[in-house]
């Protein structure tokens, strides 16, 4: 394992680019880094496992023909570089030909979630000017009443619209010889959108050379190696999906699994099992679902993961612990956003000390610092905000929002909106978002501290705490608990629940209020919206006034 110091202080960007591209930064193709280069032998690329337990699995080379022909077809249809396709699919191979068949001619993916509605998926679609969308006969009504309709692709199922194609008939008319379009490094290849956590849904382009950081986190943050069996869970209709589920994988000529189906514990399990998955990456939520069957999942796995990757949320480390106890496996932390990809982690193919419920360190070629509301750096022990050092980060690819201003930029630095401080070893906590952290009596409190907390309750499957108004406190915490099946809600059972917390935390930082409820408001990627039910309090609370 290699020492994180000397990854740091040995980074050097230009060589990096000759030893992990096929192409120069002045003629770059994603098709060809992440499929075509990779053809020699029989390498497989993907194995698809349905619900119903159906199995297959597809080579670099089979995916490089199926792949020509997709180019074919949108170049056909008058698809050039830079236009936008967007794709609608569940986690199938014609997901990963349509993905890899618009990059081979230049243009650039744009995924919708599977979950969204006509309405998101209408907002999304007026971001990125996508004229061309490949869905499935389930998600293809979501497209009727579109105002400016798309062409589209369908797959799955009878056409019922006479102007669709059909995805497979459509590529047996093609040719499997489609030469790849060769780009600058600054050119577009994703075109995302931001999960809307704090507000509305922003566009931003990802450029050929994030492929170099997206690498990078699979070598040194999740340890990916050659003889590995890897899997994550995260849904290609997002950012960690997309990035680390997709690209980053088959850029290193790795075999990447889709599980066409909703995330379950026992699926989850079946799925590890059949594949002998060893590597594994996914969300604090889906390992807080395996957690609550206890030794359901535990009997079945234990011994079998050699690493854990966890990214989307903040880890408790009330879940390290349990890894590590029941599965004999370490669980690293990841932090990123769909902005800048992943930059903070606990490396499980670097050296480096590991502080239980930091989000880690720097990744190499990122430079991360903690800044007031000044942008002056901070000293270890002091919370702020968490930001890039665009200046000094060389790895760093996002330019900013497409077609709107850009203010997490100030001077050098990107601003996460993340509140975290810095330790003395040079890892980095966080505390929260700069929306959620709570102000009571003068003490500000981070309600993942809390959160935190109130898991290590066996009662307790997940919680989310806002600042209520309070005109003696500014605010008080409140908890929203989803207990465990095992535990009927009770007011007894919140008062334990209460000095739980406060044994634990401080006589300042507890929840002076719990309210039981059945689910958490969430984006559909997963991530808590803590600002739902901070509003909801301080709706209340005006209603009360008036």
């Amino acid at each position: 394992m290699r020492d994180y110091e000397s990854a740091v202080t040995s980074f050097d960007y230009l060589p990096l680019v000759a030893r992990d591209l096929h192409g120069e930064l002045t003629a770059l193709n994603a098709c060809i880094e992440c499929c075509d280069r990779h053809t020699q032998g029989d390498a497989v690329a993907l194995y698809c496992e349905a619900q119903d337990g159906r199995a297959t699995r597809y080579t670099f080379r089979e995916l490089q023909a199926h792949t020509a022909r997709f180019g074919n077809f949108l170049r056909e249809q008058g698809v050039r570089p830079g236009d936008r396709v967007a794709g609608l699919m569940p986690r199938t191979v014609e997901l990963l030909i349509a993905i890899l068949g618009t990059w081979r001619i230049g243009a650039v993916y744009q995924p919708l979630f599977t979950a969204f509605g006509p309405k998101a998926i209408e907002q999304r679609l007026g971001c990125s000017g996508a004229r061309w969308v490949v869905t499935d006969a389930h998600n293809r009504p979501k497209l009727d009443d579109l105002a400016d309709s798309p062409n589209i692709v369908v797959t799955g199922g009878a056409l019922s619209y006479p102007s669709d194609h059909d995805f497979w008939s459509t590529l047996g008319l093609q040719s499997d010889d489609c030469a790849p379009v060769l780009l600058d490094a600054s050119a577009p290849f994703l075109l995302m959108c931001t999960s809307g956590t704090t507000g509305p849904a922003k566009p931003l382009e990802v450029p050929l050379s994030a492929l170099l950081a997206f690498k990078g986190y699979m070598r040194d943050a999740i340890d990916l190696r050659e003889d590995d069996r890897f899997w994550n869970l995260a849904d290609p209709g997002w950012a960690y999906g997309l990035y680390y589920a997709v690209t980053g994988p088959l850029a290193c000529g790795h075999a990447t699994l889709f599980y066409d189906g909703p995330f379950t514990v026992e699926s989850t399990q079946r799925v590890i099992a059949k594949y002998a998955i060893n590597n594994l990456a996914g969300s604090p939520t889906a390992y807080r679902l395996l957690i609550a069957e206890g030794a359901v999942f535990t009997d079945a796995l234990r011994g079998q993961l050699r690493t854990v990757s966890s990214a989307g949320e903040p880890l408790n480390p009330q879940v390290i612990r349990w890894f590590a106890e029941q599965l004999e496996v370490v669980i690293h932390d990841h932090y990123g956003q769909t902005e800048i990809g992943m930059v903070l982690c606990n490396h499980h193919g670097l050296r480096h000390p590991i502080r239980e419920g930091s989000a880690g360190y720097a990744v190499p070629g990122y430079r991360i610092v903690v800044l007031d509301n000044a942008q002056r750096e901070l000293p270890p022990g002091q919370p702020g905000i968490l930001a890039v050092d665009r200046e000094r980060s060389p790895l760093c690819w996002f330019e900013g929002y497409l077609g709107m201003p850009t203010k997490v930029f100030v001077g050098r630095y990107y601003l996460s909106g993340d509140i975290v401080e810095l330790n003395d070893d040079g890892s980095i906590s966080f505390v929260g978002r700069n929306d959620d952290v709570i102000t009571t009596s003068g003490y500000r409190v981070g309600p993942f501290d809390v959160e935190s907390a109130l898991i290590e309750h066996p009662a307790v499957v997940e919680s989310a705490v806002v600042g209520k108004p309070d005109p003696q406190r500014t605010e008080m915490i409140k908890a929203f608990v989803v207990l465990n099946n095992q535990y009927p809600p009770s007011a007894e059972l919140a008062e334990v629940l209460r000095l739980h917390v406060r044994e634990r935390l401080a006589a300042h930082a507890y929840p002076r209020e719990i309210e039981f409820v059945d689910q958490l408001p969430k984006t559909p990627s997963g991530k808590l919206q803590r600002f739902i039910l901070r509003n909801q309090e301080i709706a209340k609370q005006q209603g009360l006034d008036t």
